[in-house]
């Protein structure tokens, strides 16, 4: 018996739709990202990029559990010596609740190339309405 290898030509790709409404950050990002990975595909391969594409939508409506919308910091720096930057939760998510979600995720693919790719089919939106409808997307529960 051979081990299979899935090869870059023969994966098919669809478009996946989940809706962020009501749901736990954490618990939402481990579903996406393992959708983005492609790990619910019987084709599935670590070193091969097997996902589907994924619209979150409702990013607005995320809910975080405990007292992360208050205590929780998101940090970066900018490369320059006392070039760490800071932002609240709170302030985060008021200003910007995709850009949470999609840290989440990011926080949850592989550290390298492969990665970098899969991030680049995620699309996160703030309320109900996305460009992608002429690609069909089909819902998934998560």
């Amino acid at each position: 018996m051979k081990t299979f290898s899935a090869k870059i030509e023969t994966i098919e790709r669809k478009w996946l739709l989940v809706d962020a409404k009501d749901k736990v950050l954490g618990r939402l990002a481990s579903k996406v990202a393992s959708l983005l990975r492609g790990k619910h595909k019987p084709i599935f391969t670590p070193h091969v990029d097997t996902g589907d594409h994924v619209i979150v939508i409702n990013a607005d409506q995320i809910k975080l559990t405990g007292e992360k919308l208050q205590s929780k910091v998101y940090y970066h720096h900018s490369g320059y010596t006392g070039g760490l930057k800071e932002i609240p939760a709170q302030r985060l998510f008021q200003e910007k609740p995709e850009r949470m979600i999609t840290l989440a995720i990011k926080g949850m693919l592989p550290k390298n190339k492969l990665g970098r790719a899969m991030i680049k089919k995620l699309k996160v939106y703030k309320g109900t309405q996305h460009p992608h409808e002429p690609q069909q997307p089909q819902a998934v529960d998560s």
